[in-house]
């Protein structure tokens, strides 16, 4: 009996190791063209999520994992994206200005539109393709916009870190979330491809 069990342990460890390995495969291939079953993928990822993590801190680099993961999970819900009807854009606060003199609320930062950083181009993008646009400092503010305001859809320019965590956390809920890395990580002074901005909001019209 107890042979049996630690026959089928070794069975489902090895038929687990396989389907994650196979799964990050799909995952770094998706940078650069869509992959078939990539929802299936992103489930199998989102699973394995920690021990995952800790492999990737212990023998490489977790920012990669994030990367991958975001890749994979906008080429898997793509689709679905394009048919939702309300769309909120979620945009960082450590993209606006160091003197940026917009005050917060439990909805995030209200946006002057004093012209001093690229919020003030974002807003009039989201208004121009009918995205109601949100500068949040944390993942509390997400969760107070999403509870007081309808949608179906979220578009997150955040860095991978933050938009693998926002797209977890709503795995399995009616919003579908789809994401654009910024250029580079940290608290202040990040930046975002406008281009890239531009063109999904493009695809998506």
């Amino acid at each position: 009996m107890y042979n049996f069990i630690g026959k089928l342990l070794l069975v489902l460890l090895v038929l687990s190791v396989f389907v994650s390995a196979l799964s990050l495969y799909a995952s770094r291939v998706s940078l650069t063209r869509n992959v078939w079953l990539s929802g299936l993928f992103a489930n199998v990822l989102d699973f394995f999520f920690l021990p995952l993590k800790y492999f990737f801190c212990k023998f490489s680099d977790p920012r990669k994992l994030d990367k991958w993961m975001v890749s994979l999970k906008n080429s898997a819900h793509m689709s679905d994206f394009s048919k939702t009807k309300k769309r909120l854009m979620f945009v960082p606060h450590c993209m606006r200005s160091l003197d940026c003199p917009a005050y917060a609320t439990k909805y995030g930062i209200q946006c002057k539109s004093c012209g001093k950083c690229v919020m003030d181009k974002l807003k009039e993008d989201a208004n121009e393709y009918g995205y109601d646009l949100y500068i949040v400092t944390g993942s509390s503010f997400v969760k107070n916009i999403l509870t007081d305001h309808y949608a179906d859809g979220v578009l997150v320019i955040a860095c991978d870190y933050e938009i693998n965590k926002g797209m977890r956390s709503l795995a399995g809920t009616s919003v579908v979330t789809y994401g654009i890395p910024m250029l580079n990580d940290g608290c202040y002074n990040t930046m975002v491809d406008d281009q890239l901005v531009t063109d999904t909001l493009e695809m998506f019209a």
